[in-house]
């Protein structure tokens, strides 16, 4: 099994790599987003709707959903996402 691991590599970590760019551009939305009232921010997820309703992916939007739920939690739990738990 090494062998093959060796040869084609390891597909969690292709997985995870993969994943790098939006943990990103989420940490980078968080700033951001801890700037938003809770009305803005619920605004914001008005905001998503009529984007997908417009035909915008549910991947375009990703990051900025995401960094959303996790200011949401921070406020209304106190507790903030780690980045391991975005990945699901």
């Amino acid at each position: 099994m090494k062998l093959i691991s060796k040869i084609f590599g390891d597909s969690n970590k292709k997985l995870l790599k993969g994943t790098d760019p939006i943990i990103s551009r989420i940490n980078e939305l968080e700033k951001e987003f801890g700037t938003l009232s809770d009305e803005q921010l619920k605004e914001k997820t008005e905001e998503f709707k009529t984007r997908i309703g417009k035909g915008e992916t549910i991947d375009n939007i990703l990051p900025e959903s995401f960094a959303l739920v996790r200011e949401a939690a921070k406020r209304t739990l106190g507790q903030r996402h780690y980045d391991v738990q975005l990945l699901g």
